[in-house]
């Protein structure tokens, strides 16, 4: 109730109680961390009609395998009025759950707030007049989010930072998420925010529905599921899985797909092949799939995985989602190099620390 002058003595109070409500969700991390992925099966999860703004040059189409979802393709300049107006288009169009993919460009990509600002400063040498000029854009595009009739699940990119760690006398280089790349304290505007690292496991770093609270897991369309029973005010909402479900099995694969079978080698050799195929480095694609399903080794594949990627590499015949993919494994082979620097730098290190330790 708002507060303003009340007749016959009504007071300007009402008792507190939750109510049924609309997700507002964050999702940050690194590149590859699986963000796309875990805001559709979270998605899938709540259930409805689903509406993805894209604005990595159309990756997110490569995961129609997973379930039914419309695109609206987002390209440069990502003036924040573009999100708004897709946003408002998606609202008019009746789907029930609004995914941004991603937030970040709004922020630091070409034509975004950071973009903008850097121009106007430029133009008339003052930076807190072009502060006053962006911040009004910027409060547009977070009332669009929050105040939607629509789920709102929004995907960040993460600032990147690699540390250093020794597991059973072996040291190893991790890459980690830092802050999400957006306006500081933008992660304040929703209920939920999630922080997933490389090996796709996530944890609350702000959390209403308390959940979430001290939890690492996987997100998946039980997440989903606990989430809408949680908005829902069910009762029976009260914790998260504290292991991931089973892969979902997909249908077995057309007759022009690549053959499945048993052996230990050649259940996934046929995915090389087809890669090989499509010209994709046998490497790149390999890392590509430890990293989607936090693996060690390809043999590791469950057949529901298998199956996934059969469809998912069926679908690369289409010109632009083979592009878009190899950008993606281009992006995890700049990664993995990067990683393999680090490595490479702290090992060299090691014996300077030794002799310092020793005098």
């Amino acid at each position: 109730m708002a507060f303003g002058r009340k007749e016959n003595n009504m007071s300007n109070f009402h008792k507190a109680e939750r109510r049924k409500s609309k997700l507002r969700l964050a999702i940050a991390g690194p590149a590859g961390s699986g963000k796309t992925y875990s805001a559709l099966q979270i998605a899938f999860g709540i259930g409805g009609k689903i509406a993805l703004i894209d604005t990595e040059r159309g990756s997110a189409e490569l995961y129609s395998h997973l379930g039914a979802y419309d695109v609206c393709t987002v390209e440069a300049p990502f003036e924040p009025s573009k999100y708004v107006a897709a946003i408002k288009e998606a609202e008019k169009l009746g789907y029930d759950i609004i995914i941004t993919d991603s937030l970040s460009h709004a922020w630091s990509g070409t034509g975004g707030l950071l973009d903008l600002h850097g121009k106007i400063a430029d133009r008339g040498g003052n930076s807190w007049t072009a502060w006053r000029k962006i911040t009004p854009q910027h409060n547009e595009l977070v009332e669009a989010l929050l105040q939607s009739p629509c789920h709102i699940i929004a995907t960040m990119r993460s600032k990147m930072e690699y540390s250093q760690s020794e597991e059973g006398g072996k040291k190893t280089v991790k890459k980690i998420g830092l802050a999400p790349v957006q306006r500081e304290g933008m992660e304040y505007e929703f209920t939920v925010f999630y922080d997933i690292d490389i090996n796709h496991v996530a944890t609350a770093s702000k959390d209403r529905t308390s959940l979430f609270d001290n939890k690492y897991f996987t997100p998946s369309q039980e997440t989903g599921i606990t989430l809408i029973n949680w908005l829902n005010n069910a009762p029976d909402a009260l914790q998260i899985p504290k292991t991931a479900p089973a892969a979902k099995v997909n249908p077995a694969p057309s007759a022009n797909s690549p053959k499945v079978t048993q052996g230990s080698s050649t259940r996934y050799a046929d995915l090389f092949i087809v890669a090989n195929a499509l010209k994709l480095s046998d490497e790149d694609y390999k890392y590509y799939c430890y990293q989607r399903y936090g693996l060690h080794s390809m043999a590791e594949l469950s057949e529901g995985q298998i199956a996934e990627q059969v469809k998912l590499l069926d679908s690369l015949k289409k010109p632009e989602r083979l592009t878009a993919f190899r950008d993606i494994l281009k992006g995890i082979e700049n990664d993995r190099l990067a990683a393999q620097v680090a490595q490479n730098t702290a090992a060299a290190q090691v014996p300077t620390a030794i002799a310092h330790t020793v005098q």
